[in-house]
């Protein structure tokens, strides 16, 4: 069991902005402890629907009267720091507690924290790992970045010291964390508008890997030389996993995609032997993701068949080269991959499929990363037959960069290929329809609202 202590001193947590992902995790796990918890949020959801089935109240738009009887407040980073609520809280001199602050004190609650981060892959990875514990009775407490179906969610609250979360690097809120294990997948050029430089993003994952303990964990990625370097930052257990590097701990080789693009490899552990593994997820970069968590959960001493059974069951994440449904005969399938590394892994996943012609609807994440990253969008959006981008998705910012989606158009047609910008959701699913044939792939790509164009597609 946790150190109750270390949360029980708050018997009332007001949470602004409850509905987040990892927010309602937090309030879960609270109320799960016995506080009392309450929140508020813009708009309601599936996950603010589960919270209130949970006797969580959440109220749409403020709530000034619970947050008044609150011993502290807690606030997503999405939260303008002149919002009602956060100037009422000042006003009553309560307590102030960001997100990631606050998880930081739950992860030291747990004997066990298993953080898993990584520009890309941590939800899949996190899910992956989750279940492997579950298949082994091991009865974790999880967080993670998406609905995973076997808990029906994106949080479970067991009985175990055992805490497995999303241990995200952006505002480098990861170093709030306390991991007793980790797992780094891979450093990528992302988040500058924070981290301004790549420089920037490997130092706070040095610090990173400086709080795992001597009798911890680090496992890391060996194909990738920035994750390589971590491991002179710490005296804990180190493991290694790879394809192309063979000097790891884990490996895989004999790797064969079937005609849903769904791998089968055989694990190496050293030079011996491991197991045959056949994943439901597509894609190379799911092989190394599986092997990161091959990797930690067998130093855990969970059984080979309890790994294999987890791993041959996942089908993905919400949102994670996720199935829709078809239209005109052709399948629809969902991303949520903002990124262009992110994008060239899904579509490297998707030709390993069989199908006719494949149409990509991208929908650019946050000014900054356009600006930044536009020529790299361009190049890992040629990997599609047929390119239609929408609207940039601001999320935190204001167009300040002086990018426009037609300057991501403008670059894919420099580069030979032709690509159309559409503004207008309705008019995509229109345009989808009208040209759209028998066994052709058609991938909503994006972090942000682009996910309801298929929905709208498969009605």
């Amino acid at each position: 069991m946790p150190n109750l202590k270390l949360i029980k001193k708050y018997n009332r947590v007001h949470m602004i902005g409850i509905g987040g992902v990892s927010m309602s995790g937090i309030a879960e796990i609270l109320n799960y402890f016995g506080a009392t918890v309450t929140g508020s949020d813009l708009s309601d959801s599936e996950i603010v629907e589960k919270l209130r089935k949970n006797n969580i109240p959440v109220t749409i738009g403020h709530d000034f009267e619970n947050l008044s009887k609150a011993d502290i407040v807690v606030y997503s980073a999405a939260i303008n720091k002149h919002d009602p609520e956060m100037e009422k809280a000042r006003e009553l001199n309560i307590p102030l507690c960001e997100r990631s602050d606050f998880l930081g004190m739950l992860t030291e609650a747990y004997n066990d924290t298993i953080g898993i981060s990584g520009t890309h892959g941590k939800t899949t990875t996190t899910s992956l790992v989750a279940l492997c514990f579950l298949e082994a009775g091991l009865d974790p407490s999880i967080q993670v970045g998406a609905i995973l179906k076997a808990i029906d969610g994106n949080y479970k609250v067991g009985s175990s010291e055992h805490f497995i979360i999303e241990a995200c690097e952006y505002v480098e809120s990861f170093l709030k964390f306390h991991p007793k294990a980790a797992i780094i997948l891979n450093i990528d050029n992302d988040h500058l508008d924070y981290f301004k430089t790549f420089e920037n993003i490997k130092k706070a994952f040095i610090k990173y890997v400086k709080l795992i303990p001597d009798d911890g964990l680090l496992v890391v990625n060996g194909d990738d030389n920035n994750c390589l370097d971590l491991l002179e930052y710490t005296k804990a257990t180190k493991l290694t996993y790879g394809i192309t590097n063979k000097n790891t701990d884990f490996f895989a080789v004999n790797i064969v995609f079937d005609n849903n693009g769904f791998p089968a490899f055989d694990v190496y552990k050293k030079d011996k032997f491991y197991e045959r593994i056949q994943l439901k997820i597509p894609g190379m970069h799911n092989v190394l993701n599986s092997l990161a968590c091959i990797a930690l959960c067998d130093y855990y001493g969970i059984d080979k068949k309890y790994i294999k059974s987890a791993l041959e069951k996942f089908t993905g994440a919400h949102r994670r080269f996720e199935y829709k449904g078809t239209v005109n005969g052709a399948s629809v399938y969902d991303d949520y991959g903002h990124h262009p590394t992110e994008i060239i892994a899904t579509a490297k996943a998707l030709m390993n499929k069989k199908y006719n012609k494949s149409w990509v609807v991208f929908q650019p994440h946050t000014y900054s990363r356009t600006k930044t990253l536009l020529n790299d969008f361009a190049k890992a959006l040629l990997n599609f037959d047929h390119i239609i981008i929408t609207d940039i998705y601001a999320a935190r910012e204001t167009n300040r960069f002086g990018v426009s989606p037609q300057d991501l158009v403008d670059k894919i047609v420099s580069l030979g290929k032709k690509a159309i910008y559409i503004s207008n959701f309705d008019d995509i699913v229109k345009y989808l329809k009208e040209h759209v044939e028998t066994n052709d792939i058609v991938l909503t790509q994006g972090a942000g609202t682009v996910t309801e164009i298929s929905n709208k597609l498969v009605k």
